[in-house]
């Protein structure tokens, strides 16, 4: 009985980065030096590090020539001309305005579409994403099918807006004030979980139907495409150049943290199709990043994404990408450690509700489980639990905890080798093995928005 031969990694390695694990003295010294709080560590305080995904890609040789030739002109650079083809050419979009990564992208398009009072429904916002929107007076509603918040549950796509969900929202809050619907693909606040073609068609219908435009957040979107592929009927002899087009062509425009699947350090952009709203928005992005012509990046940022987005497309590289992270995320369940399933496309997230069920949400297990990874092998994630989401109430004081109590571990793309994986999987299977004797964390000190990036924190 015949197979098909082995497939190793699309690439080969022409530069190295040198790497070292630090003393567990060290690690003990710095965790408690940082406040409990692994953004404060440095790089060289890290082994490997899976913080994010976003800036953190190996770029190609090509990608590397695209930068020694970078129009630096202010206006009418070749290097967005490059960039303006490309998304035509990947993303099907006719209008796109830079900036310097996703950010500013959100904040330009909700400040300009958003009033005080509007409603936004989301299958789920990220968190940078959430904070947008309230910033501009508006409040985010999720939509997304119950079986989300369900870790243990698979399905193909989890990320799917709930009609049900929507239609309610659009009866109780009225089309009047719900000024755009998003859709979140693939869907990193859940656990990297694709949305489906049929479920972006029913949103554009229903959509339609109310008159609301419909956006993406389409920073993760290839790899929405290859589960498209993979799992939805119909899809398995398209290319993912033609699903990314198909996926896209639901939606009025994107936001687009390029910095994910785009493959560069630095970049991202609004990509529309209506020239009316292309205007609205302009004058906020010379306000705040720069012309229209290079917005938030430089022309070396802008040729090495355009070349980027050609390169995210190819079959090839982002089945390598996503079976990486399926790779990590079954090494990790065959120690019997709880995630969230199926894997996701860029990343595992543990269930550290799961993890360290002597833990409550009040002592943030998801940032408990960020630490003892750290101290165990040197690697850092991410806690995307309650210290991100839990919400109080302006009048009585109440905590929302999340649904969700997650640990993320978010894999570079082109960085790493399964060597790494393995590294990552037995280190947490170390911190499994002697997770009754972790104790929690509490807040010394936080802000008041996004408190999980300054929080400092102490054991209980």
């Amino acid at each position: 009985m015949s197979r098909e031969p082995l497939q190793a990694e699309p690439f080969k390695i022409k530069v190295v980065e040198p790497i070292k694990l630090p003393p567990r003295e060290y690690r003990e010294k710095k965790i408690i030096e940082g406040d409990y709080n692994l953004f404060t560590l440095k790089r060289d305080d890290i082994y490997i590090d899976l913080l994010t995904d976003s800036g953190t890609s190996a770029m190609s040789d090509n990608q590397w020539a695209g930068i020694m030739l970078g129009d630096e002109s202010y206006a009418g650079g070749r290097s967005f001309d490059h960039l303006r083809q490309a998304v035509k050419n990947v993303l099907g979009f006719e209008y796109v305005i830079p900036t310097h990564q996703g950010r500013p992208a959100e904040s330009f398009l909700f400040q300009t579409l958003m009033k005080e009072g509007s409603f936004v429904p989301f299958n789920m916002p990220f968190d940078t994403t959430g904070a947008n929107i309230k910033a501009g007076g508006g409040t985010y509603i999720e939509c997304v099918y119950d079986s989300a918040y369900e870790s243990k549950e698979v399905l193909p796509f989890k990320g799917n807006i709930d009609l049900d969900k929507l239609k309610g929202v659009l009866r109780e809050k009225g089309a009047d004030k719900i000024p755009f619907i998003m859709i979140t693909i693939t869907n990193n606040t859940g656990g990297g979980q694709p949305v489906s073609i049929a479920n972006m068609r029913e949103v554009k219908m229903l959509a339609d139907q109310h008159g609301i435009p419909l956006f993406f957040d389409a920073a993760r979107c290839v790899e929405n495409a290859y589960f498209i592929q993979q799992r939805e009927e119909g899809y398995r002899e398209k290319t993912i150049a033609e699903i990314v087009q198909e996926e896209l062509s639901y939606a009025e425009g994107c936001t687009f943290s390029c910095k994910k699947d785009a493959l560069v350090n630095m970049g991202g952009m609004i990509a529309l199709r209506d020239k009316e709203l292309y205007d609205r928005i302009i004058p906020l992005l010379i306000l705040k990043e720069g012309f229209i012509t290079y917005g938030g990046m430089s022309g070396r940022d802008e040729e090495a994404l355009a070349r980027g987005l050609y390169e995210m497309i190819d079959d090839e590289y982002i089945a390598n990408r996503v079976q990486q992270v399926e790779y990590l995320g079954q090494r990790i369940n065959e120690y019997g450690i709880p995630t969230v399933l199926p894997i996701g496309g860029h990343a595992v997230f543990v269930d550290a509700a799961a993890f360290f069920p002597h833990i409550s949400q009040s002592q943030f297990p998801a940032e408990v489980l960020a630490v003892e990874l750290y101290r165990e092998c040197g690697v850092r994630g991410v806690g995307l639990g309650a210290l991100c989401f839990m919400e109080e109430d302006e009048e009585g004081g109440e905590i929302h905890y999340p649904k969700l109590e997650l640990f993320r571990l978010t894999i570079p793309r082109r960085v790493y080798t399964n060597r790494h994986m393995d590294v990552i999987a037995d280190g947490l299977k170390r911190v499994w093995d002697r997770r009754e004797s972790v104790k929690g964390l509490k807040i010394k000190w936080a802000p008041g928005v996004l408190r999980h990036f300054l929080a400092k924190l102490e054991p209980v």
